[in-house]
This record gives C-alpha cells, sequence and structure tokens, in this order.
C-alpha cells in the first residue's frame, strides 16, 4: 500500500471533491486504510486535515482553550486557530522542549489521557490541565495523530475529555475524506494517463486513414494540424513549407532559413531527422516533414513548463511522416490535374482560335480561363498601338480601367517591351521595382505577366493579379508563358482579321463607312425596329471645286465634310460614303423632326468650317412599320428625290422627300 499511495499530491488536483459518506464507498475503497509504512508520509495530509475540521467546527461549542494536533511521532501536525504557538511545543523527544503530559500519555498508552495541574501551581498563571485523545486508523487501528487541549488549572472535568473525543471522531472523518480523494485521485490520474495513450493511438489510426483519404494539399495540412491541437491542446504547433506553397492557414508559413528564430529547423531541415531543445522551461522540437521523394518542411512543437517524452517523440515523428507522404501524394495529384487544366486550357484556346475570328470573343474567354486556372482577382489584357507608341487595355474584371493607355515604357509592361520576358512578383507592397497603376488600383501584392509576342516582337501583354502576396508559383510562370504564346496568335489574328473587315466595309478616303455596308445594316434594323430616317448629302458644285482647285484638294474637302458629319451624329447613327462626292446618314428610331435637325446642323458647319468654302444640299426620307412597302431601295428613292428637288431649288438647303 504504502508505495502506491502519494500524500504528497496537491488537493486542488482532484476534480469533484465531494464529501462522500462512508457507507457510500465502494467495498474495494472502504477496505483501502493506513499502514504503518504510511506514517512517515502523512505530515502534510494530517495538517490539511486538521485545517478542514477547523474551518468545519469553526462555529460549534468545543473546548474552550487552546488545542493542538501532533503527529505520532510526536511533531506538531497543526493549531486551532486563536491558539498562541508558544501554549504548545513544536516537537516532543528530540526537539529541545517537553510534550504536554497527556500527549505523552497518549503516545505512550495509546488511551485517552487527562491529567490536572499540579495543585501546588494551581494559583500560578501558567498552571493547565492538559486533555488528549489518541486518533485511529479506521480499521487497521494504528496511532496516527493525538489531538490535545489545555484548560486553566483545576478546571478539566471529564465531559470536557468526551468533547474532546468527539471533536477527534470528527476530525478523523476529515482526515479520511481528504485520504479517499487523493487515493481516488491517483486512481483517476493513472486511467487518464492509460486513456490518454489509447485516445493517441486511436487518433494516430484516424489520422493517418484521413490523411491518406485526402487527395488534396490543403485538407491533408488542416488534418495534420488540427489532429496536433487536439492531442498537445497547451501545444503551439507551425508548419514551415520549403516549396512554393501558400496555404489558408495561417499556422502554415514559408520556410525562411535565413531568420534568427529558425535555427532548429533549419538543423531538422538538412539533416533529416528530429531536433529538440529546452529554453528557458520553453521544449521544442522540430520535425522534418518528409515524403518519399525528399523533405518538404518542418513541423515545429513547443510545449511550456513541461517536456516530450520518448513516446510523444516517436509519436510525432510517426505521424510527420505519414503526414509528409500524403502530402507529397496529393500534391502529385494536383499537378497531375494542373497539367491536365493546361493542356485542356490550351486546347480550348487553339478551338477558339479556329472557329472564331471576333477578338472581342477571344479576349474574354481568355480572360476568364486566365483568371480560373491560376485562381486570381485581376487579369488585365493590353495591345499594342504602335502608331502611338502605347499600351491599351483592351479587357479587364476592373472595368473602370479598360481603354486606359499607357506610354510603352511605363512600368511592367515597359519592363515586358525592353525584354519580351514573363515576371513573376511575390510582393508589389514589399518591393515595388516600377509603378504599377494596375497594382495600385486593385491593391494586389501578387504579380504574374507575359509578353504576348508575335515573331519576336511585342503585340500586347498580359498581367494577372491576386491581393494575397506569394500567391503564384514558378509553374504559374511556366504555364502563363506557354499560354501567352497562344494568346498572341490569337489576338493578332482577331486583329488582322479586323483590321481586313474594316477595310472592306470602310471607305479608305472620308474613313466612313461603305456604301454596301450601309444597305446591310438598314436591311437588319427594318427587320427589328419600328422607324427610321435616312439623310443624303451631296457637296454643290463639287466638279467646280476640282476644276479650280484640283483633285487633292477636292479630296481634302470630301474629307472635311465627313469628319463635320461623324462629330454631328450619335454613336448609333451610320454614316457611309454613297458615291462621289455624296454621303448617306442612317438615323435609326429617328423621325422627320431630329432629322431635320440634324441635316440642318450639317450644312450650317460645312458652310462655316470647310476651307476652301462649300455648301451642301441634304434630302431626307423615314420610314415606319406601318408603311406599305417597306425597303431599302424604297428609302433611298425617296431621300434622292427629296436632294434632286434641294438642288432645283438653288442648292445649300434641306429638303423632305
Amino acid at each position: 500500500m504504502a508505495e502506491k499511495r502519494q500524500f504528497e499530491i496537491p488537493i486542488h488536483e482532484v476534480p469533484g471533491h465531494a464529501p462522500i459518506a462512508l457507507d457510500e464507498l465502494p467495498p474495494w475503497l472502504k477496505r483501502q486504510d493506513l499502514l504503518d509504512a504510511d506514517l512517515p508520509y502523512l505530515h502534510s495530509l494530517l495538517e490539511e486535515s486538521f485545517a478542514d475540521w477547523a474551518e468545519q467546527s469553526e462555529d460549534f461549542p468545543w473546548l474552550s482553550g487552546p488545542m493542538m494536533l501532533y503527529h505520532a511521532d510526536g511533531s506538531r501536525a497543526g493549531i486551532r486557530p486563536g491558539t498562541e504557538e508558544s501554549a504548545f511545543p513544536a516537537s516532543g523527544a528530540g526537539g529541545g522542549q517537553p510534550l504536554p503530559r497527556a500527549v505523552e500519555a497518549v503516545l505512550r498508552t495509546c488511551r485517552p489521557a487527562m491529567l490536572r495541574a499540579d495543585p501546588a501551581e494551581t494559583s500560578a498563571d501558567h498552571a493547565l490541565d492538559s486533555l488528549a485523545v489518541p486518533v485511529f486508523s479506521r480499521s487497521t487501528g494504528i496511532l496516527c495523530a493525538v489531538m490535545a487541549a489545555l484548560l486553566p488549572g483545576g478546571s478539566a472535568q471529564a465531559g470536557d475529555l468526551k468533547l474532546l473525543q468527539a471533536a477527534a471522531l470528527h476530525y478523523r472523518s476529515c482526515l479520511y475524506r481528504r485520504f479517499e480523494l487523493l487515493f481516488i485521485g491517483g486512481l483517476i490520474r493513472e486511467q487518464k494517463l492509460t486513456r490518454k495513450e489509447e485516445a493517441r493511438r486511436d487518433i494516430l489510426f484516424e489520422v493517418l486513414r484521413r490523411l491518406n483519404d485526402h487527395m488534396e494539399v490543403e485538407q491533408v495540412l488542416s488534418e495534420l494540424l488540427a489532429s496536433l491541437e487536439r492531442l498537445y491542446p497547451a501545444c503551439r504547433v507551425d508548419l514551415f513549407l520549403s516549396q512554393d506553397y501558400s496555404s489558408t492557414n495561417d499556422k502554415v508559413k514559408p520556410l525562411a532559413f535565413h531568420h534568427p528564430d529558425m535555427g532548429l529547423c533549419r538543423q531538422a531541415f538538412l539533416s533529416g531527422s528530429l531536433r529538440e531543445q529546452l529554453t528557458d522551461g520553453f521544449h521544442q522540437l522540430a520535425v522534418p516533414f518528409a515524403g518519399k521523394q525528399g523533405v518538404y518542411g518542418v513541423l515545429r512543437l513547443g510545449m511550456p513548463e513541461h517536456r516530450f517524452d520518448d513516446l510523444d517523440l516517436r509519436f510525432l515523428e510517426t505521424l510527420a511522416g505519414s503526414a509528409g507522404a500524403a502530402f507529397e501524394k496529393a500534391k502529385l495529384h494536383e499537378q497531375s490535374n494542373s497539367l491536365v487544366g493546361e493542356l485542356r486550357l490550351i486546347n480550348e484556346l487553339t478551338h477558339r482560335l479556329n472557329s472564331s475570328l471576333k477578338l472581342s470573343d477571344t479576349i474574354e474567354f481568355a480572360s476568364s480561363e486566365l483568371l480560373n486556372i491560376f485562381q486570381a482577382d485581376f487579369c488585365t489584357i493590353l495591345q499594342v498601338n504602335p502608331s502611338k507608341s502605347e499600351f491599351t487595355i483592351i479587357s479587364s474584371n476592373v472595368k473602370e480601367t479598360i481603354g486606359d493607355t499607357f506610354p510603352i515604357d511605363y512600368g511592367f509592361v515597359g519592363v515586358m517591351w525592353v525584354t519580351k520576358e514573363p515576371i513573376i512578383l511575390s510582393d508589389y507592397a514589399a518591393a515595388a521595382p516600377v509603378p504599377s497603376k494596375l497594382m495600385t488600383v486593385t491593391q494586389s501584392r501578387s504579380l504574374l505577366a507575359a509578353p504576348l509576342l508575335l515573331n519576336g516582337e511585342v503585340i500586347g501583354a498580359v498581367m494577372i493579379c491576386h491581393r494575397e502576396p506569394n500567391h503564384f508559383s514558378y509553374d504559374n510562370y511556366k504555364l502563363l508563358q506557354v499560354l501567352s504564346a497562344h494568346l498572341g496568335l490569337a489576338v493578332s489574328n482577331a486583329s488582322l482579321h479586323a483590321e481586313v473587315r474594316r477595310m472592306v466595309i470602310t471607305d479608305n478616303l472620308t474613313g466612313l463607312f461603305a456604301r454596301h455596308y450601309l444597305n446591310e445594316r438598314i436591311s437588319r434594323r427594318q427587320k427589328r425596329d419600328t422607324s427610321g430616317s435616312l439623310i443624303l448629302v451631296d457637296i454643290d458644285h463639287f466638279k467646280r471645286v476640282n476644276d479650280t482647285f484640283g483633285h487633292q484638294i477636292g479630296d481634302e474637302i470630301l474629307k472635311q465634310v465627313s469628319e463635320i458629319i461623324r462629330n454631328a451624329i450619335r454613336d448609333g447613327d451610320i454614316a457611309a460614303r454613297w458615291g462621289g462626292e455624296e454621303i448617306a446618314i442612317y438615323l435609326p428610331e429617328v423621325g422627320y423632326d431630329l432629322t431635320g435637325k440634324v441635316a440642318e446642323r450639317i450644312r450650317l458647319r460645312v458652310e462655316k468650317e470647310t476651307d476652301p468654302q462649300v455648301t451642301v444640299s441634304c434630302g431626307m426620307s423615314e420610314w415606319r412599320s406601318t408603311d406599305e412597302k417597306i425597303s431599302v431601295e424604297s428609302l433611298f428613292y425617296r431621300a434622292d428625290m427629296a436632294l434632286y428637288e434641294a438642288k432645283r431649288l438653288g442648292r445649300n438647303r434641306v429638303q423632305t422627300g
């Protein structure tokens, strides 16, 4: 029994120590008792139990004199509050002071004793009657302690001794209450340790199963860290990864060898084995986070005021190794998915390139796919305007920047213009090598950019941003380099197609649309609109201008009149060179009233702004969905008749058909 009990354990470590009646105790606990071998270890238990007794009996009318508790070896074990310590000696035989006579009698006979003061000393102030009763163990009958009291000389009665005996019985109940709680507490702690080991094994098995079930890196890392928090709630856990993986978990950080606090982690990473150190009571471990192909990082754990035991070390090495293998498997799985995604994107871009030559469709698809595959916040595509030596934003999910222009040597696009190489930037906030409006407006920190090349020349650029630092990896950098080549070809082909189409539908001299394009647009509008109007503009005496000033001046007059018309109409209106010096203007969903005002404005501005000065005559016609016959030909015929009438009436006027 003695070797299994440690009475030095403080009572506050035993949870829920409510009083338990003796008849409520289980039989195995009732049989537990104090033995002779336990006596040397009882001092603190006797003292604490006496304090419990004094607190519980504070308002009970015990003996009014000083009261004290002695250990079976004669040493003092407790003193009643309010009792002067000088009333009782601190120790018995061998301590330099004699014990009260009644205490000596009890220690000698193990029987209650009441010894009156010497009659010759009854008048002295220090003459006292001494009473003492033994405190025995409940089943073995071993003398554990002696409870003593002092009364004024000659005043002690037999009833006082009985009262002291009752106090001793009460004290013994307090003593065994503490004894039972300590005994149970020890068993509970042993049981907790056993359960902890069982739980740790179960958790390890469950963690290993879950780690091998996960196919995503983030899930593997979260499972590992969550399991360690469950196993070691008081432990500080951090995972440092050496490769370019950015995690949403704040406990996963980059492994920075140059940092002064990373010495232990650096040793573990380079050696591939566990390292530990104890500094100012703080036990720290660095466990390699490794798979079959290498070490990916270091798992660092710190425990204040406690040490990891050998079982902990073996457990953590096993867990870190298994997690590293699961991480490696998940990483390879993600890389394979990424490669599949890259091939799919390249194939889709190529398909779009072959199926559509519309620049806006190609750019819109490319922007959407780039945002998705790189998990980026922003994507901007720029095109070079060589005539103006500037970059123009032609696509962006930051709508307010579309159409913005930048000098050819500005910011990151300027760097790519010179180097013709892609760019990767980990943190723009920490290091901004050049100014960037895009990074500032979007408050981005990570940047991935690549030039769009055609035959070795930069024709544009693509810029991908993210608000978080270290978002893009070197694999992303290589992928964008491949995609930008396809995207550059797509932009070039679409731009060339758009230029060819513009040349087909545009008059080279005036920059207005060609006649056939105007006819097509009017025909389409008549199928869905309810009305529209047409203005035919003819330069008066244009032959005379050519004969007087020459054909070059005549061409210049045509350009001036075309520019006036272009500035006088809405974006949705269509102006085209109808033939020779005649220009046609179609106004969708507009009647005679507004059409007449537009025509008159054009007439006045031509007369005022042309040099050399010329005038124009205008003929107007309109159509409505209620008309009996609706056609492009009839609309032009009526406008032509109105123009003929305007010339007949003297020119430089507007006439309605």
